[in-house]
């Protein structure tokens, strides 16, 4: 069997792990990025237009990735019930599509708050965004549902891209270190 980059089969079968997993993931991603130190950098932030209040992507982030975990579950359990060799296939790719797409998201709070590197973020989400739209693509195909629970996430995705490009040029493409922020 050829080597691939998934999560174990155990996890998104299973729709409490499947939901659990990125929900999980995500926030040691933030709590190991020190979230003291990034709601403090985020207020010194010169902001683009209609950013939104730093209080709002703890639950807008929690909820993303419970759909973005359940449908992972809904598109591994309706593979498995297919009895198509290319519906198999394609939830092989489309699991590696997933599982790289989570390992590109939780790189970039560390990229953006813990190296301090907006430029190199935005790389990042730029990949991210990528790659969410080969799992997509994968997902329009096979499970219309899966495709459905997504693209909440995408969307947030082009939302983010926008605020990280606009932070990051309005900041000089560095975060501050400890000055007030500018209106």
């Amino acid at each position: 069997m050829p080597w691939s980059f998934v999560l174990p089969q155990a996890i998104t079968t299973s729709p409490l792990l499947a939901v659990a997993t990125p929900i999980t993931i995500g926030t040691a991603s933030a709590l190991l990025t020190n979230r003291k130190k990034t709601n403090e950098t985020y207020g010194q932030l010169r902001q683009p237009p209609l950013h939104p209040p730093a209080w709002l992507f703890g639950p807008a982030w929690t909820l993303l990735y419970g759909l973005m975990g359940y449908a992972s579950h809904h598109a591994t359990v309706t593979a498995s019930q297919s009895l198509s060799h290319a519906v198999h296939a394609a939830n092989r790719s489309a699991q590696t599509l997933y599982t790289t797409q989570l390992a590109l998201n939780f790189l970039w709070m560390p990229l953006f708050f813990g190296l301090g590197r907006p430029a190199a973020a935005l790389g990042d989400m730029t990949l991210l965004m990528g790659n969410v739209t080969l799992l997509l693509a994968n997902w329009w195909d096979a499970d219309r549902t899966a495709f459905w629970l997504m693209t909440p996430y995408y969307v947030w995705l082009g939302y983010a891209a926008y605020l990280n490009a606009g932070v990051g040029w309005l900041n000089g493409w560095t975060l501050p270190k400890k000055h007030p922020r500018s209106e």
